[in-house]
């Protein structure tokens, strides 16, 4: 079975290459000395500490392993090959509210580097959906648990 293509733009690569060096250079080391103190304090079958590291080293080693995964099956859209004729990955688009009248922007990444908190939603989110394809003053409808929501998008740009 192939595994799935991991889309990422150069900024999110970045930050994906970035957080596996620390898992593997920093926080593997901070987990084996937390793990060498509480060996330390004896028995390790009541040993609370131990316990903890032990979880926290499983945790970082799945995340690496989740990572590697990210990173071997990544296609890096470049800078060059975003349009901002139509709503794809790589650019950001201002969205209105057609209620409300107010204005959002939300860079368009793929899965791996959504963040909303940080505006930016991906390619397979409800919203991202709904306007990829579309063009600088289309009208979208976007269906939400609360109903229905309606976006026109207002500008495309890298």
């Amino acid at each position: 079975m192939s595994e799935k293509e991991t889309i990422l733009t150069q900024t999110g690569l970045r930050k994906l290459e970035s957080e596996l060096e620390t898992l593997k250079s920093v926080k593997r080391r901070e987990v084996a000395e937390r793990i060498k103190t509480a060996i330390g304090y004896g028995d390790i079958s009541e040993n609370s500490e131990y316990d903890d590291a032990k979880n926290e080293q499983a945790f970082i080693e799945g995340r690496i392993l989740q990572l590697e995964k990210l990173l071997r099956n990544a296609r890096i859209i470049n800078n060059e090959e975003v349009d901002i004729n139509t709503v794809g990955i790589g650019v950001t688009v201002t969205l209105k509210d057609l209620e409300f009248g107010e204005l959002i922007d939300y860079a368009i990444v793929g899965t791996a580097e959504s963040d909303p908190f940080e505006n930016k939603i991906s390619n397979e989110s409800p919203v991202g959906r709904a306007i990829i394809g579309q063009k600088k003053g289309a009208t979208v409808d976007i269906n939400v648990p609360a109903g229905i929501i309606q976006y026109m998008i207002m500008d495309i740009r890298k």
